[in-house]
């Protein structure tokens, strides 16, 4: 930044960032906006988890994947924005926190969007964090004039989509229900059109751990529903419990891992960053769902669910699996070789017929432990061999 940044102004002209600043970190307000999304987060996985337990499986799935589409979409395109033109002044400010009220209204309005598919309070809360955005764009077009045909179609654009999801609550039940993938369609192709004239400067180490950041923030939701297995043990008296609790705690560490074995290999280029950056909604999602699988597991267990014991399973494998082929294609294909490539794959099909056997939470466990073990080996073996071209591509935080 060439303006001093020890004063803070209400108002200052909103000039792009470097894309090579160093020591671009998150700042306190950024971690301060992904703390709000805990709550959304946990309302999406808690009525997930529910769903599941009442055997109301595909609207479970349903209800979920576009709940968890208006968290995660609000989430990045507030990260990316801010990875590029976070002047930190008044303003700057007062727009994230309208944003993270916005947030909150979309938490309040999950339960309503599962038990009566109304998307009305979650569509309000949506528009107040775009809207947001809008003002953010219009301010970096106006003080930014090397991408401001870029910053023009990304306020145009995202308030265009926005009244389209305004003018959806006016449809009938028919049509509302069609014109929602056709509103989500045209919402993710925003930035595929905007950045066409010339990326905007997000600082690629920047994203790389803001990404990072929020993949602990749903791990926190699988690391809660492990604690809820124990708690359940504990005042239960039920030793299985206890059992089931060791186990999903495996499965957390092992998550937690295998994204973060590597340092995270930073989008390049724009349709690098539009794969990289969509693609870990199946990572973000997969998790947060695992755990909610994780406490439909300990309903099972206590026989307050009402579903089967290989559906109960399913419910930790279909999420785990998901987690599993996301981190392969977007992460491990492009930054490991030899047979942990093959092993990520391999593991997500295992996975899926852990909940024919007898003990499906301890046998995916077991194959993620087993998983873990072989990126390690793997791991040491390249640190003892020359650097090739994949393992120097990279940069970001994580483990070197």
């Amino acid at each position: 930044m060439t303006q001093s940044r020890s004063v803070r102004p209400f108002y200052r002209r909103m000039i792009a960032r470097r894309r090579d600043e160093p020591h671009r970190g998150a700042t306190s307000l950024e971690l301060f906006f992904d703390l709000c999304f805990v709550v959304a987060v946990a309302q999406a996985a808690g009525n997930l988890h529910h769903d599941v337990s009442e055997g109301h499986l595909g609207h479970a799935v349903t209800s979920y994947l576009t709940v968890f589409f208006a968290i995660w979409w609000s989430w990045m395109n507030f990260t990316w924005f801010s990875s590029a033109y976070d002047t930190d002044d008044d303003v700057y400010r007062i727009t994230t926190l309208v944003q993270i009220a916005g947030a909150l209204i979309i938490a309040a309005g999950v339960p309503r969007a599962f038990t009566e598919a109304d998307f009305g309070v979650i569509t309000y809360g949506y528009v107040v964090m775009r809207l947001a955005t809008v003002a953010n764009w219009s301010r970096a077009a106006a003080g930014d004039p090397a991408h401001r045909s870029a910053a023009r179609r990304y306020a145009i654009g995202v308030a265009v989509v926005q009244l389209g999801w305004l003018l959806r609550l006016t449809l009938p039940e028919g049509w509302g229900t069609a014109a929602l993938p056709l509103l989500i369609v045209a919402d993710l192709l925003v930035p595929a059109v905007a950045e066409r004239p010339g990326m905007t400067p997000w600082h690629p180490g920047h994203i790389a751990e803001r990404y990072g950041l929020f993949t602990l923030i749903v791990l926190g939701e699988a690391v809660l529903a492990t604690s809820v297995a124990i708690q359940t043990g504990v005042d239960a008296g039920d030793r299985g419990l206890w059992s089931l609790a060791a186990a999903g705690l495996v499965i957390v560490f092992a998550l937690w891992w295998l994204y973060f074995d590597r340092p995270i290999e930073a989008p390049n280029g724009l349709r690098h960053a539009l794969i990289w950056g969509y693609g870990h909604y199946l990572i973000f999602a997969g998790i947060a769902a695992l755990g909610a699988g994780l406490v439909v597991q300990v309903d099972h267990e206590r026989h307050t669910g009402h579903i089967s014991g290989v559906t109960a399973g399913y419910a930790v494998a279909v999420p785990l699996a998901v987690f599993l082929l996301a981190v392969w294609v977007l992460q491990v294909s492009h930054q490991q070789r030899g047979a942990v490539v093959v092993a990520f794959p391999v593991v997500a099909a295992l996975t899926l017929l852990a909940p024919l056997g007898p003990v499906p939470v301890h046998l995916i466990a077991l194959l993620l432990f087993a998983l873990v073990t072989l990126t390690v080996l793997r791991r040491r073996r390249d640190i003892r061999q020359p650097a090739g071209p994949q393992q120097t591509r990279g940069t970001s935080t994580g483990r070197p």
